[in-house]
C-alpha cells in the first residue's frame, strides 16, 4: 500500500493529455522538492518545484513579447536552460524552436525566416521583469507544441511540427516510475535542441530521476562524474560509448550503473555487452558489485518525436543485443515496402514506415515535403531500410540514402561498417559509394584506428573479403584521426568524399 499510493497520485497529476506547457507544474505537485538537475561547472541547479517556477516566471516574460501561436526561437547555449525556456514558451502559448548552439548565425537566420519567428531568445536574461505567468495558456493535445529542426544534412533544415501528444504523451508511462525506492541519478550529455535530449531529459524529470548534466561531452569529464556521483544510469549515443571506452573506461569503476541507455543509432552488439560488463546488478554492503548492468536501445528520430521502438538486454542475457531495433512501442505500427510502395514478404529488407501518435504533423511552411514523408493514411516514410522479423522485431538494414548500388547490386553501407569494425585495429568505419561510370558506384571506407595503428589497406580489404562478397569489399579504406559529425555525433558521410578526390 506504501507504495501505490506515490504511483497513484503521479498518475492522477500526469495523464495523457496533458501538455508541454503543464509538464512541469504537474510534476512540481507530487515530485517538488525532489532534486531536478544539477549542471555541470555551477551550472543550473534546481528542484523541481524551483525549475516549475522558473518556468511559470519566463512564461510571463515571453507571453508580454509573443503572441499564442507565434512561434519562440530558442538560440541559447546547450544546457537545461534551453529545456525550460521551451517549457515557458509552450505555456505562453507559443511554439518553441530550439536551435543547436553549434549552428552558424546564417543557419540560425534560415531558422528564424523559415518559422516567421516573432522571438529570438539567447538567454533566459534577455527576457523583461514580468510577473509570473500564472496559469497556462490552454492547448489541445494535437496541437503543435514545437518546431524541431532536422540537421540539414540532404539540404536546408526543415521544421518539423510535434505535436503535444508526440511529446508528452508517451512519458506517462515514466511517471509511474517508483523512484523513491532507489537511489538512482543519471548522468546525461546530449544536446536539447536535437530530440533524443529534448525527450531523454524530459523523460528522467517524469521519471523523477535526477540529472547531472554536462553540456558538452567530453568522455573524461564523464567518467569522472559516474565514478564520484555514482551514477545508476548512463544516456549516450554509439559514438560517445566509443569514446568513453577509448578514454579508459575499462579502467575505471562502473558498477554503480544498472542502467546504459542509447539511441540515435544503431548500437554494435559487442561495445553494449562491454558495458554490461562494467555495470553491476547491484552494489551489496560487505559483499561489493553483483552481476552485470542492462542495456536499452531505442529507436526514434525527430519526425517521431523520440523512440517509437526498442529493446532491453537484461543482465546475464545477451541475446537480445545486435542488429535488432527491438520492438515497437505501444501504440505505433510498422511495415516495410518496396520501390513500388507495396509491403513486402516478412524477412524482406525495404523501406520501414511507421504510425502512431509521435508522428509529426508536418513540415512547417512545406507541403510538398510533408507530401514526401507522410502518406495520405498517415503511415511516416523513415527512409531507413529494416525488415520484420519474428514476433514483429525489427531489424535495421541502414539509411535508405546510404545504399551503395555497385553493378545491379545493392549493397548496405552499415553490413559492411560491420565487417570492418570487427578487426582489431578499426575503431569505427563509416562507408560511402565512391562514383563509377561503368559500375555506378563503388564501395569506399574511412576508418579510425586504435591508438597506435597504422592502416594496412590491403590487410584490411583482405579481413573484409574473407567476411563480405566480393563487390562488398572497399575499393579504397583511408584512415582518419576524426569522422566528421552532427551534434548527436552521426557521422557526416557526404564529407568524406573529398578524402578520395585525388583517387
Amino acid at each position: 500500500m506504501v507504495l501505490l499510493n506515490p504511483l497513484k497520485q503521479a498518475g492522477l497529476a500526469f495523464r495523457r493529455d496533458h501538455t508541454l506547457g503543464l509538464l512541469l507544474e504537474r510534476l512540481a505537485e507530487v515530485r517538488g522538492p525532489n532534486d531536478l538537475v544539477e549542471e555541470a561547472d555551477g551550472g543550473l541547479t534546481v528542484t523541481v518545484a524551483e525549475a516549475a517556477a522558473l518556468v511559470d516566471l519566463w512564461a510571463g516574460g515571453i507571453a508580454e513579447r509573443v503572441q499564442p501561436g507565434q512561434v519562440v526561437v530558442v538560440a541559447t547555449p546547450n544546457g537545461y536552460e534551453q529545456l525550460l525556456l521551451c517549457l515557458a514558451a509552450s505555456r505562453a502559448g507559443a511554439i518553441p524552436a530550439p536551435v543547436n548552439s553549434l549552428m552558424r548565425p546564417d543557419e540560425i537566420a534560415h531558422v528564424e525566416k523559415d518559422s516567421g519567428a516573432a522571438l529570438t531568445l539567447r538567454a533566459a536574461s534577455e527576457l523583461p521583469s514580468a510577473a509570473a505567468l500564472g496559469r497556462a495558456v490552454p492547448a489541445q493535445p494535437g496541437d503543435v507544441a514545437a518546431l524541431f529542426y532536422t540537421s540539414g544534412t540532404t539540404g536546408k533544415p526543415k521544421g518539423v511540427e510535434l505535436t503535444h501528444r508526440s511529446l508528452v504523451g508517451s512519458l506517462t508511462a515514466t511517471a509511474l516510475f517508483p523512484s523513491g525506492l532507489r537511489n538512482d541519478n543519471a548522468v546525461v550529455s546530449l544536446p536539447i535542441a536535437h530530440i533524443m535530449g529534448f525527450a531523454i531529459t524530459l523523460a528522467m524529470a517524469c521519471a523523477g530521476v535526477p540529472v547531472w548534466f554536462l553540456p558538452r561531452f567530453n568522455p573524461v569529464r564523464v567518467l569522472d562524474a559516474i565514478e564520484s556521483r555514482h551514477a545508476s544510469v548512463y544516456v549516450g549515443v554509439p559514438a560517445m560509448y566509443r569514446m568513453l571506452l577509448e578514454a579508459g573506461a575499462e579502467q575505471r569503476d562502473l558498477k554503480s550503473v544498472r542502467l546504459w541507455i542509447s539511441g540515435a543509432d544503431a548500437m554494435p552488439a559487442d561495445l553494449a555487452a562491454t558495458f554490461k560488463k562494467m555495470g553491476a546488478t547491484a552494489v551489496l554492503p560487505l559483499v561489493g558489485a553483483v552481476g552485470e548492468a542492462a542495456f536499452a536501445e531505442g529507436y526514434g528520430m525527430v519526425e517521431t518525436g523520440g523512440g517509437v521502438a526498442a529493446k532491453f538486454s537484461p543482465p546475464g542475457f545477451s541475446k537480445s543485443l545486435g542488429s535488432s531495433m527491438g520492438m515497437a512501442l505501444p501504440g505505433y505500427s510498422f511495415k516495410v515496402i518496396d520501390d513500388d510502395g507495396n509491403e513486402v514478404p516478412r524477412g524482406t529488407t525495404g523501406e520501414l514506415l511507421v504510425k502512431g501518435p509521435g508522428v509529426l504533423r508536418g513540415y512547417r511552411g512545406d507541403a510538398e515535403a510533408t507530401a514526401a514523408t507522410l502518406t495520405e493514411d498517415g503511415w511516416l516514410r523513415t527512409g531507413d531500410l529494416a525488415r520484420l522479423g519474428p514476433r514483429n522485431v525489427v531489424f535495421f538494414a541502414g539509411r535508405k540514402k546510404d545504399v551503395i548500388k555497385h553493378g545491379g547490386y545493392s549493397v548496405y553501407a552499415v553490413e559492411i561498417e560491420q565487417a570492418l569494425e570487427q578487426h582489431p585495429d578499426v575503431v569505427e568505419a563509416a562507408v560511402i559509394g565512391l562514383p563509377d561510370e561503368r559500375k555506378g558506384e563503388l564501395p569506399a571506407a574511412v576508418v579510425r584506428l586504435v591508438e597506435g595503428a597504422a592502416l594496412d589497406e590491403a590487410a584490411v580489404r583482405a579481413w573484409a573479403a574473407e567476411r563480405l562478397s566480393d563487390y562488398k569489399v572497399p575499393v579504397r579504406i583511408v584512415a582518419v584521426d576524426e569522422l566528421p559529425r552532427t551534434g548527436t555525433n552521426k557521422v557526416q558521410r557526404k564529407e568524406l568524399l573529398h578524402l578520395f578526390d585525388a583517387s
